[in-house]
């Protein structure tokens, strides 16, 4: 097995793990309000955002062809610089999943994603490795930036104006039966918002691996993704998801508004007609950005409701700094392995991985959040306090 061959391996299956980050990081988007409010029980709600995520990632590959040729002007580059490259962007990406998790803050996989693979390619290349502005299929600023700042503020608009018309309509009508009304319409719109979180989320990874395909020389840009990538990313994603990121479920689903059932319809419908939508143009949507929108929306069109700003200047705080830092990360790992050079420079990368992942996996067990706690009274904190231990009498 030749070194390049190698390398393109360990770049495949570190591109699963990060598609791995991406469907635990973003079960919450489709999951959270219906968690918070019963809907549905937490373990009956992954599982089923997990089959609907695989099912999804089947229905297109617009932004997969986005995210393989769109962004990055890698046509000169091939074979192990090109994998260099790819590498050091996905552990950008995955280090700042990784980190935001931890937090419990419900930041942008996909920003993570596009930051990780601009600043390893910034290093190698200079300004010129990035596509800045294209045409109606390729860019950064049109297919990258512009709906990043748009998404969360549509979202929140449509989702206001949603819940301020489903209080109204409702008003006159008995609060039981209103609620136990929504919350079966809660269990079709959450799915509606897992499936299309896997015509949007899964076809990044797909885009990645191909072009690491494409630098490797087994497939060209005019080439179809093959269907195996396909199903390795649908099964990755899906296996995230199911694991279940309940630290961000928790921090979407109980802080930033206290949900009831009329909002988290009202919040799910709105977020999947936004990622469809996106899905359909082929632009790489950040779905937290578009579920985060729809769920402060609900909290501004519903009368009397509180929203927690000080955990949405978080959420934005982490919004603006995602790709940059995951920029930063990628560039740095980009130069170590330049610096060392062939599959040495790749595993060195690889063991920085494996050891920042394994610390901050050991971190979050000093205060799991999981099943048992996930909708628990929101004190200021993503990881509510451990139940006091009784004293020996």
């Amino acid at each position: 097995m030749s070194a390049e061959l190698l390398v393109l391996l360990i770049v495949i299956v570190t591109a699963l793990a990060f598609d791995f980050t991406n469907g635990f990081h973003d079960t919450a988007n489709a999951m959270a309000t219906s968690i918070a409010t019963g809907a549905l029980g937490p373990r009956t709600a992954v599982a089923m955002s997990a089959v609907l995520n695989l099912v999804g990632a089947f229905l297109s590959v617009e932004v997969a062809k986005t995210v393989s040729g769109g962004l990055l002007n890698i046509s000169n580059v091939h074979h192990m610089a090109l994998l260099h490259i790819v590498f050091a962007g996905l552990v950008g990406a995955i280090l700042w999943n990784l980190i935001t998790w931890l937090f419990g803050i419900p930041s942008s996989s996909s920003h993570a994603l596009f930051g990780g693979l601009i600043g390893a390619a910034m290093a190698a290349l200079g300004a010129s490795g990035v596509i800045w502005t294209g045409d109606q299929k390729t860019g950064l600023i049109n297919k990258v930036i512009l709906p990043a700042l748009l998404a969360p503020f549509v979202a929140a608009l449509v989702a206001a104006l949603g819940t301020y018309l489903v209080y109204r309509l409702t008003r006159n009508s008995e609060e039981t039966k209103v609620r136990k009304g929504f919350r079966i319409g809660q269990i079709g719109s959450a799915a509606l918002v897992s499936l299309a979180h896997g015509t949007n989320d899964a076809q990044k990874t797909m885009g990645v691996i191909f072009m690491a395909l494409v630098a490797h020389g087994t497939f060209t840009n005019k080439d179809d993704i093959p269907l195996w990538v396909k199903l390795l990313c649908a099964l990755a994603i899906a296996s995230g998801t199911y694991l279940g990121g309940w630290r961000i479920i928790r921090t979407l689903g109980k802080g930033l508004v206290e949900i009831d059932s009329p909002q988290g319809f009202a919040a799910e419908s709105s977020s999947a007609a936004i990622i469809l939508t996106s899905a359909q143009f082929g632009l790489p949507l950040s779905t937290t950005q578009a579920a985060t929108g729809s769920i402060l929306g609900t909290g501004l069109g519903k009368p009397g409701a509180e929203v927690r700003w000080g955990v949405m200047g978080r959420m934005a705080l982490a919004w603006v700094f995602t790709l940059p830092l995951a920029a930063v990360v990628g560039a740095l790992c980009w130069w170590l392995a330049d610096a060392i050079g062939g599959i040495g420079g790749a595993l060195v990368d690889l063991v920085i991985l494996l050891v920042a992942s394994g610390y901050i996996f050991l971190r979050s067990r000093k205060n799991p959040v999981d099943t048992s706690n996930v909708n628990a009274e929101w004190e200021g904190s993503s990881t509510p306090a451990a139940p006091a231990t009784p004293a020996n009498v």
